[in-house]
């Protein structure tokens, strides 16, 4: 068993208390983690400025070249890990046996992190809107002869990283190359990427001084918070309405991303449910950018049926089956939380959960320890349903009948939108909504990313502040 320290500026760190981190189906420890706490973080935060230092020493291109090698590492390598090492398939079964993650769906999240991190000029470069990447090195610089300056916000950034969802990695990885420092608070059941990509960062060069891991409870979320100048946290709605308007915090919740249907394309909405099917179900309806509402003006009963007859073959399988599509919920109550309030809000008029009727076992499916949630899809009649605004951390989705006039003021904020429609009206009126975040127009899966753009918040915008700067001869 693997005995992971706390990382302080690169340097492990093996306290008293730890805390074991268990298989989601056997209760089987895996690893023993120490375990950090708010007296130590606010000790450490006095070097923090150490650590933006250490990576300004090298330029801003070197940085990208070795972040593409800490990606060819961090993929295929065998790494240190605490007092032991691990594999890349080491690493995909430690993953999945604490997350509930199908092994299939960790190794699809690694080869994300990794072409992240092999595109990092690229994905710079369009963060950056093109800009001189010395500039941000610097602090000011001239384009198009024009003094600019952008001032860093804080040396380094504070994560509160979640356990459910491996591939919201991807959204921390340029802070390295953008020479500041990172401050991990990993997710108490997966601790894996935030260790195995330090180390790699640590084999490819990067300074050691530049990233700090704190493992632990709640009290450490809130000392990262309360101790970095920038932070981005992960969690549910009440998470994100405690920190709304808040310039130091970078919230990520859930997204009710959704597909609408215009009235030109929805009688040929056969033609679209591949798409929709992908939306829900891909990375088992865990990320924000999963569809979690289909809106159209009609044919909705039909595109709830023909998705529940879809969806209702998905079955619970081992997570070493790679055809598993399912991920167990490995706090025990959570499903059983979950599918009891499906079936409070489907008590109301107008309501009914389709998948029902083609479902050959209850919606909940328990396997040893591990409890799963079976795909379901819940039919509207109309958006006043309470459902048709409800997210959760597995494959569901409301079909809502709405007329599309209506649409954009029903929809509410939402973090993708793909809009399937040729109406110059209605795309006009989705390019202006200012409640949607990322826009898809056509037949665009909402898991579908480009990586050159951000889905949620510009990294840049959050990190720097642009501001006014001129000089003068002496």
């Amino acid at each position: 068993m693997l005995s992971l320290p706390v990382l302080r500026w690169g340097q492990p760190y093996t306290s008293i208390d730890v805390d074991p981190v268990v298989h989601f189906a056997t209760g089987e420890p895996i690893a023993n983690v120490s375990r950090a706490n708010g007296g130590l973080i606010q000790r450490d935060m006095r070097k923090a400025s150490r650590a933006r230092e250490v990576l300004r020493e090298m330029p801003i291109d070197e940085l990208i070249t070795r972040a593409g090698r800490a990606g060819e590492l961090y993929m295929n390598a065998t790494l240190p890990m605490g007092d032991g090492t691990q594999s890349p398939d080491g690493f995909v079964r430690a993953q999945s046996a604490t997350t509930g993650l199908p092994e299939r769906m960790c190794r699809a999240n690694m080869k994300k992190n990794a072409f992240v991190l092999a595109e990092m000029r690229s994905i710079l470069t369009s963060l950056t809107r093109g800009l001189a990447l010395d500039i941000l090195s610097s602090g000011h610089g001239e384009e198009r002869g024009v003094p600019i300056s952008f001032q860093a916000q804080s040396p380094v950034v504070g994560l509160v990283l979640p356990s459910n969802s491996p591939g919201v990695h991807t959204l921390w990885l340029p802070v390295i190359p953008l020479q500041i420092g990172l401050v991990l608070k990993p997710g108490p059941q997966e601790p894996w990427t935030p260790y195995r990509m330090a180390e790699a960062f640590f084999q490819a060069g990067i300074p050691r001084e530049a990233i700090s891991v704190y493992p632990g409870g709640g009290d450490v979320g809130a000392a990262v918070l309360d101790s970095c100048g920038r932070n981005l946290i992960f969690g549910g709605t009440p998470t994100v309405d405690r920190y709304r308007g808040n310039p130091r915090v970078q919230a990520h919740g859930p997204g009710f991303s959704k597909i609408l249907v215009g009235d030109d394309q929805v009688d040929r909405w056969e033609q679209f449910l591949d798409v929709m099917v992908d939306s829900v179900l891909l990375n088992s309806g865990r990320g924000c950018i999963n569809c979690s509402g289909i809106w159209a003006s009609r044919h909705t009963r039909e595109i709830a049926d023909a998705l529940a007859r879809r969806l209702a073959g998905v079955r619970a399988l081992p997570p070493e089956d790679p055809d598993a599509a399912l991920a167990a919920f490995t706090v025990p109550g959570t499903a059983d939380a979950i599918s009891r309030a499906i079936d409070a809000d489907l008590q109301a008029p107008g309501v009914s959960d389709v998948t029902a009727r083609f479902r050959d076992q209850p919606r909940m499916v328990k396997q040893g320890n591990a409890e799963y949630l079976l795909p379901t899809v819940v039919h509207c009649e109309s958006p006043e349903a309470a459902i048709a605004m409800k997210e959760y951390m597995f494959p569901f989705v409301t079909v809502v009948e709405c007329p599309e006039k209506k649409m954009l003021d029903a929809i509410g904020p939402t973090l993708v939108c793909s809009a399937i429609t040729c109406d110059p009206g209605f795309r006009r009126g989705l390019v202006d909504a200012v409640h949607i975040d990322r826009l898809n127009l056509g037949p665009v899966p909402t898991t579908q990313l480009n990586w050159l753009q951000p889905h949620e918040g510009n990294l840049i915008e959050f990190l720097f502040r642009a501001r006014a700067f001129q000089t003068a001869n002496l």
